[in-house]
């Protein structure tokens, strides 16, 4: 019987394309998703689905040894703005199925981890220009702090137990197939789906919040990277830095004018402006580049250009 794969919070923004990626590569019937609900029922009909609460250590064994799982995407999170909301239950799911994931590699119950870390793990004290690999990290965020310990606990797993763990410190991800879910850097998907349908955007950041961004292709092909490469090319078992552009909310909307003449664009920075402005504005990534070899392909026009023909053909239809 074939190893599989499991990916945990599939329905979410990087888990939905993670999902249809990875199906690509590896054959639909090997790559089990599952999530909390069905809400995305494209995705739930499109190959095996499992409903699983990522607090549910029992549910997650139980699919894992049910489908002979080898590999687990743990995808699951409350992200930074909705975590300032509800900040026990941030710390609850975030945390909790960590260690539920870590502990059944641990036992040998599955081969290999992917867990998602973030920008969030930097704060005020860290060097906001070209954010290095190791750094200060004082994260001001719940959903930065439950990051910045999950790095801690995935390294320990590795080096007590030799838990094959393997993280990405994810940038703000730009993407058109999922709608925003909760998180600071969130304005920059909304502001391309308000230009279609309104020719305008109010956006909660001030125009020059410079910070870290990322389209969905170069970051799912970076997760996948990855977890391809061989283990003895990895020198980090916290997380990755990774980068591809950093821009302003003027600079996107620049962007978009180019494309759409007739787009504008207001300020009302609220909570999210002070959690931007405790993060990095550039990052450093030059470890992930050595160690496997990342590159990302899309810069900002690009992007947009993507953005607005996928977006213009989702809306006619």
């Amino acid at each position: 019987m074939s190893s599989k794969i499991l990916i945990i919070g599939a329905c979410g923004q990087i888990g939905t394309e993670l999902t249809t990626k990875l199906r690509e590569i590896y054959g639909v019937d090997n790559v089990i998703a599952s999530d909390i609900n069905t809400r995305k029922l494209d995705l739930v009909n499109s190959g095996p689905f499992e409903i699983i609460d990522a607090k549910n250590f029992n549910a997650i064994k139980d699919c894992c040894k049910n489908h002979n799982i080898d590999t687990v995407y743990l995808m699951a999170a409350l992200l930074s703005a909705t975590g300032e909301k509800y900040p026990m239950e941030a710390w609850d799911l975030n945390m909790n199925s960590l260690f539920h994931v870590l502990n059944l590699a641990k036992g040998g119950a599955i081969k290999k981890v992917f867990w998602p870390s973030s920008i969030a793990v930097f704060g005020p004290t860290t060097p906001r220009e070209n954010t290095p690999q190791h750094t200060i990290c004082e994260p001001t965020t719940v959903y930065g702090i439950t990051k910045q310990v999950g790095e801690r606990w995935c390294e320990y797993y590795h080096n007590k137990y030799g838990v094959d763990v393997r993280s990405i410190r994810y940038p703000g991800i730009i993407s058109h197939k999922a709608m925003p879910g909760g998180g600071t850097t969130d304005y920059a998907v909304e502001i391309y789906h308000e230009a279609l349908k309104n020719s305008t955007y109010e956006c909660f950041l001030s125009e020059n919040t410079s910070l870290p961004m990322m389209f969905m292709d170069d970051a799912i092909k970076a997760t996948v990277d990855l977890m391809q490469v061989n283990t003895e090319q990895l020198s980090i078992r916290s997380a990755y830095n990774l980068s591809a552009i950093s821009f302003t909310p003027k600079e996107i909307a620049e962007s978009i004018k180019k494309q759409l003449p007739e787009f504008s664009i207001s300020y009302n920075p609220d909570f999210r402006q002070a959690i931007a402005d405790s993060w990095p504005s550039s990052i450093d990534d030059n470890v992930a580049r050595k160690d496997w070899n990342w590159q990302h392909s899309f810069d900002l026009d690009a992007m947009t250009k993507e953005m607005l023909t996928q977006l213009k053909k989702k809306y006619s239809a």
